[in-house]
C-alpha cells in the first residue's frame, strides 16, 4: 500500500496532536488501525497510514460480484512487512499524529511505539530493515524526512529487504482460498495442533484463519458455542444483542495474533475446530463471560471435554452475565434438599423410574402413542433392563428441571407436571446406560431450550457410540417381536389358560401393574401371557371406582392395601398358585414373594379380612392366626372391632339334585390314589396326527444327546421305553441325572436321563394342541390308606388292572380276591390266612422264600381246606417243586403243568388248588408302551 504525498507543510500549520491508541490490526506494511479503550462497549477506530514510505500490497482475492476481476498475489516483500509490523505493534499501546488528510477521508501520519513521540518511529524501523522505501518524488526537506532517506541508503548498502539480490519471489505466498474437500483435509490433519493466524473475526464464535506453513486461508467455527450474530437485512447488517461486544472480546485477544487450531470435524462444508492461545481458552471464556451458549449439533466433536464447556455456561448463568441476564434456572424454586436426594425405586415404566415422585429419566425419546408396552420395538428390554437393575434398590437423584403440564392436541394426549431428574446407581447414570445400549434415544431441543439433563454432552456421546456399534434401536438386524397374550377379562381365553396353570403349581410372573390392594395384572414369561390376578383366601377394602356419570369413593384403608401391594410386589419376580377363575375371565390364587404370602402380610398388617373361601387352603391356620392377632391390635380395618359371643348356628343343606354329563373318554392312566387320566374321544385324531408328524419330524432331524437341559416346568419330548417319543414336562430335577417327567398326553410318570429328552419343536407346543390328559378323580367317596406299597411281583410295572392272583389279601396296586392255593402270597408279610382258612394258625412269613405257613410246622393232624388228605409233615417239601405231589398219586412237573381250575385233578374229584398260580397271571400283559397300555386298557 502506497501513502499519498503530503501536499503542503506551510510554516504556518499548527504542530500536530499526539494522540495514543491500541494497535488492533495490521493491513499492510504501511497502514495500520488503531482503536480506543472500550467505555461501556466496543471502542472507536480509525486506520492510520504512515506518511512518506511504500510498501508492498498483499495478495487480494477476485471480488465475486464482479465477473472481471481476478486474484491479485503479494507484492514482493509485502508480507514481511506486515508480519513486521504485526509482531511489533498488535495489541500494543501506541502514539501517533496525522499530518494530513485525503478528501477521501484517509489519514497519513506518523506513529510511534510508546506512550509518546520518544519511542521508535514505525516507518524509521520499517524503512532500516529494507521493508519499505521512501517514496518517490518527496524531497528531504525536513529533519524527518533527511532521516528516512539516510536509513534506507543504509539498508540499500546493507542489501536487507528488497534491496537484496534477487526479485524475492521468495516472499510471495501461494495463498489458498478454498478447499475441495474440507472433511478430507481435516482427517488428514488427525486432530494435531496447526500453527495460524488470526486475519478475520466475523462474529465472537467464527473466524478467518491463516494456516501456516501452506498458507490456506479458511473460516473457522469454534466447536461446541454459538455468539450473537449480525444479521444481514437489506444493504446494512443488524447485530443481535451483545454481538457487537462478543465480536469484540475475540478480536481484542486473538485478532493477528499467533494461535493453534486444532481441526476437529467438517459440517456442512464448515470446519469446526479449537483455537488455543497461551492465555486460555477462547471457547470457554466466551462461555464463562455470557457472550456464548452452548450448542448440542457441535459439542459433540469438542475434544477438551464438553463438561468444561457446560461448566462455563452454567457459571454465566448462575451470574446472569450478559446474553443471560434475563435467565430463570428450571429449578429455582426448588430447594436444595428437593433438588439432591435419595430414594428407594418402586417401579419402571416407559422411560421414566419411580421413586417418591415418578421421574423420567431426562432425557431419552419416547413414543407418545400410548401403545401396548410389548408393541414398541425394544421398549420391552429398555423396561426389564431398568426393572432388574432398579427395582427396590437406592438411588441417587438430581432434578435437572420441571416440565410444566401441557394440554392435550390432536397427537399428543394431555401431560401433568412432571419432575425430570438424572438417576444414578453406583456413580452409573442410568439414562446414558440405556442409550449406550441402544435401548433409547436422545432428544433434540430447540437452541434457546434449557430444559435438559445436566449430562446431556454424555448422553450425545452414548448415542453416538451406540450408532457407531449397531446396538439395540440401531442395529441392522431384525427387530425383536414379543407376542403376548393379554387374557385379562378374556373368558374364553382364560378358560383355556385355567387348567394349565392349575397344573403347573407355582408359576413365575411378574408384577406388571397394581390396581388395589388384592388385584394385579401379572406377566406369565414362560406363558408370554398377561393375566388379572386376584389374591385368594382375602376380602381386601374396595378402592375408588369412576362409574359413568358417578364416582364412588373408596373404602376406608382401600389407599393403604394398594400402597403396601404396591411396595411390596410392584415390578417384581413373584411365585402364583392358580386355583380358579371368576366369572369375569380373572384368576384367583395365592402369591408368593421370597417366601412371603401376600394374603397373610395383607391380613397381618391389619389391611384386610379372611374371606370364608379360605377355609379349604393350606393357608387358613396362617391367615386366621393373622386375622387374630390384628383383632387383638384392633388396627386398621380391625380398629372398631369388638368381640361378640359366637352362637351355634346349624348349618341346613337343602338337597338338590344331582345332574351328571356325560361324555366318551378314554381311560388312559389310573394312579395310586384312584385318581385318573382321560383322554377325550372327540380330539383323539388330532393327537394320532400331532405324534405322526412329531415322530416325522424328530426322524428327520434327530436330537443331540445332551443338548437339553431340563428346568422344572420346561416342556420337551421323551423317549419311552418302546422307543418312541412322547411330548412331556418336567417335574423335577434330581442331582446325579435324575429327571422326573410327566407325560401331558397320557397322564403316567416316569423318571429318565437327561440323555431320553430332547427340546420339544414349536410346531407341536401344547399351544398347538393343549395337553390331552386331563386328571379326574371320583365323586363322594374317599379311598382309604392302604399301609401296603410293594408292588405286585407278577407284573412288571405298577398296575391299577384288577389282578386275580389274590383273594382276601389285596396288595396296594391289586383289587381282586387271591384265589385259593398254597402257594405264599409274594407281595406281602403279614398274616396270611386265605390258603388254610380252618386252621389256627396264620403266621406271619417273609415273601417269598419261607415256605406255606401250613407246612412250616408238623400238622398231619389238620386236614386240608379244600380236600380230605392230610397236610404232609413239615418234612415233604412244597408241591411246586419237581416231585410227586404229596397230597395226589400222580407227580407232575409243578409248576410247569398249569390246568385250568375248573379241571379236576385225574385222580380227585375236586380241582387241585395248586396248579392255578404256577405262572405270573396270564390275563395282565407286560407293559410295554403308553399306547400299548392304554390300548390295553
Amino acid at each position: 500500500m502506497a501513502s499519498a504525498a503530503n501536499p503542503g507543510q506551510g510554516g504556518s500549520a499548527p504542530p500536530p496532536v499526539v494522540q495514543r491508541g491500541i494497535v488492533k490490526m495490521v493491513l499492510s506494511g504501511c497502514a495500520i488501525i488503531v482503536r480506543g479503550q472500550p467505555r461501556g462497549g466496543p471502542p472507536p477506530e480509525r486506520q492510520i497510514n504512515l506518511s512518506n514510505i511504500r510498501a508492498g500490497s498483499l495478495a487480494r482475492r477476485a471480488n465475486a460480484s464482479q465477473p472481471d476481476s481476478r486474484d491479485t498475489p503479494d507484492e514482493p516483500w509485502g508480507f514481511p512487512a506486515r508480519e513486521f509490523l504485526r509482531k511489533k505493534l498488535i495489541g500494543k499501546e501506541v502514539c501517533f499524529t496525522v499530518e494530513y488528510k485525503t478528501p477521501q477521508g484517509r489519514e497519513y501520519g506518523m506513529v510511534y511505539l510508546g506512550k509518546d513521540t520518544n519511542g521508535e518511529n514505525i516507518a524509521e524501523s520499517l524503512v532500516a530493515e529494507g521493508l519499505a522505501s521512501r517514496r518517490e518524488g518527496i524531497r528531504a526537506n525536513n529533519p524527518e524526512q533527511s532521516r528516512l532517506a539516510e536509513l534506507e541508503e543504509q539498508a540499500r548498502s546493507a542489501k536487507k529487504g528488497m534491496w537484496s539480490e534477487g526479485t524475492g519471489s521468495h516472499t510471495v505466498r501461494d495463498l489458498k482460498y478454498t478447499l475441495e474437500n474440507p472433511r478430507h483435509f481435516v482427517d488428514s490433519l488427525h486432530q494435531k495442533p496447526v500453527n495460524a493466524i488470526i486475519e478475520h473475526v466475523r462474529d465472537g464464535s467464527v473466524v478467518r484463519a491463516l494456516l501456516l506453513p501452506d498458507f490456506y486461508l479458511v473460516t473457522v467455527m469454534l466447536s461446541g458455542i454459538k455468539c450473537p450474530t449480525f444479521k444481514r437485512e437489506a444493504d446494512s447488517e443488524v447485530p443481535e444483542p451483545f454481538a457487537a461486544e462478543a465480536k469484540f472480546f475475540t478480536e481484542s485477544r486473538l485478532l493477528q495474533r499467533d494461535v493453534q487450531i486444532v481441526l476437529e470435524s467438517c459440517h456442512n462444508q464448515n470446519i469446526l475446530g479449537t483455537i488455543l492461545h497461551p492465555n486460555g481458552n477462547i471457547t470457554e471464556l466466551l462461555l464463562k463471560e455470557g457472550f456464548a451458549r452452548c450448542v448440542d449439533w457441535s459439542i459433540a466433536v469438542y475434544t477438551r471435554g464438553a463438561d468444561k464447556l457446560r461448566a462455563a455456561e452454567r457459571f454465566a448463568k448462575e451470574r446472569k452475565l450478559r446474553i443471560w441476564r434475563d435467565y430463570v434456572a428450571p429449578t429455582a424454586n426448588l430447594d436444595q434438599k428437593d433438588k439432591q436426594f435419595v430414594a428407594k425405586v418402586s417401579g419402571a415404566g416407559k422411560g421414566h423410574v419411580g421413586t417418591a415422585k415418578t421421574l423420567p429419566l431426562s432425557r431419552q425419546d419416547k413414543n407418545r402413542k400410548l401403545r401396548p408396552l410389548y408393541d414398541i420395538p425394544y421398549m420391552f428390554e429398555a423396561r426389564e433392563f431398568l426393572r432388574k437393575k432398579l427395582i427396590g434398590k437406592k438411588v441417587n437423584v438430581s432434578v435437572d428441571y420441571i416440565r410444566p403440564a401441557s394440554s392435550a392436541t390432536d397427537t399428543v394426549p394431555a401431560f401433568s407436571e412432571r419432575t425430570c431428574a438424572t438417576v444414578s446407581i453406583g456413580g452409573i447414570n442410568i439414562a446414558e446406560a440405556l442409550v449406550s445400549k441402544g435401548l433409547a434415544t436422545v432428544l433434540r431441543y430447540r437452541q434457546d431450550d434449557d430444559q435438559r439433563s445436566a449430562h446431556y454432552d454424555e448422553l450425545l456421546a452414548a448415542e453416538a457410540r451406540a450408532i457407531k456399534n449397531g446396538k439395540g434401536l440401531h442395529s441392522k438386524k431384525e427387530v425383536p417381536i414379543h407376542r403376548v397374550a393379554d387374557i385379562s377379562g378374556d373368558t374364553q381365553k382364560a378358560k383355556q389358560f385355567l387348567p394349565f396353570l392349575q397344573r403347573a403349581g407355582r408359576s413365575e410372573a411378574v408384577v406388571e401393574y397394581v390396581f388395589s390392594g388384592s388385584r394385579l395384572k401379572l406377566f406369565l414369561p414362560k406363558e408370554t401371557c398377561l393375566i388379572t390376578f386376584l389374591l385368594a383366601g382375602i376380602e381386601c377394602p374396595r378402592g375408588a371406582r369412576n362409574v359413568p356419570g358417578l364416582t364412588q369413593e373408596g373404602e376406608p384403608f382401600s389407599e393403604e392395601a394398594t400402597l403396601f401391594t404396591k411396595e411390596l410386589v410392584l415390578q417384581r419376580e413373584v411365585e402364583v398358585e392358580v386355583e380358579s377363575m371368576d366369572k369375569a375371565g380373572n384368576f384367583i390364587g395365592w402369591l408368593h414373594i421370597e417366601g412371603v404370602n401376600l394374603s397373610v402380610a395383607l391380613v397381618e398388617q391389619a389391611l384386610s379380612r379372611v374371606h370364608f373361601t379360605a377355609e379349604r387352603s393350606p393357608y387358613c391356620k396362617a391367615l386366621l392366626a393373622a386375622q387374630d392377632a390384628a383383632k387383638q391390635r384392633k388396627e386398621k380395618v380391625w380398629s372398631h372391632y369388638e368381640e361378640t359371643p359366637v352362637e351355634e348356628v346349624v348349618q341346613v343343606l337343602e338337597e338338590k339334585e344331582r345332574t351328571a354329563n356325560y361324555k366318551p373318554v378314554f381311560v388312559t392312566e389310573i394312579t395310586d390314589d384312584l385318581h385318573f387320566y382321560v383322554q377325550d374321544v372327540e380330539t383323539g385324531a388330532q393327537l394320532e396326527k400331532l405324534m405322526e408328524n412329531m415322530r416325522a419330524e424328530v426322524g428327520a432331524h434327530p436330537p443331540v444327546e445332551g443338548s437339553f437341559v431340563p428346568r422344572r416346568g420346561d416342556f420337551c419330548i421323551a423317549k419311552f421305553v418302546d422307543g418312541e417319543w412322547y411330548r412331556a414336562r418336567v417335574e423335577k430335577v434330581e442331582s446325579g441325572g435324575k429327571v422326573h417327567i410327566f407325560y401331558i398326553d397320557y397322564g403316567n410318570k416316569e423318571t429318565l436321563p437327561p440323555s431320553r429328552l430332547a427340546p420339544l419343536p414349536p410346531a407341536f407346543s401344547p399351544r398347538v394342541l393343549p395337553p390331552q390328559a386331563t386328571e379326574y378323580t371320583f365323586a363322594f367317596i374317599q379311598v382309604p390308606q392302604d399301609v401296603m406299597s410293594v408292588l405286585c411281583p407278577h407284573h412288571s410295572v405298577t398296575s391299577a388292572l384288577l389282578c386275580a392272583c389274590h383273594l382276601t389279601v389285596r396288595c396296594h396296586h391289586c383289587s381282586a380276591p387271591c384265589p385259593r392255593g398254597s402257594v405264599p402270597h409274594p407281595c406281602h408279610s403279614v398274616p396270611h390266612s386265605c390258603h388254610c382258612a380252618a386252621s389256627p394258625h396264620s403266621v406271619p412269613h417273609p415273601c417269598p422264600s419261607v415256605p406255606h405257613p401250613c407246612h412250616s410246622v408238623p400238622s398231619p393232624s389238620q386236614p386240608h381246606l379244600l380236600h380230605t388228605v392230610p397236610c404232609p409233615p413239615w418234612a415233604v417239601p412244597h408241591p411246586h417243586h419237581l416231585v410227586p405231589c404229596p397230597c395226589h398219586s400222580m407227580p407232575h412237573p409243578c409248576p410247569s403243568v398249569t390246568p385250568h381250575p375248573s379241571v379236576p385233578h385225574p385222580q380227585d374229584a375236586v380241582p387241585c388248588p395248586h396248579h392255578c398260580v404256577a405262572r405270573p397271571c396270564p390275563s395282565v400283559p407286560p407293559r410295554t408302551g403308553a399306547r400299548a397300555m392304554a390300548a390295553h386298557r
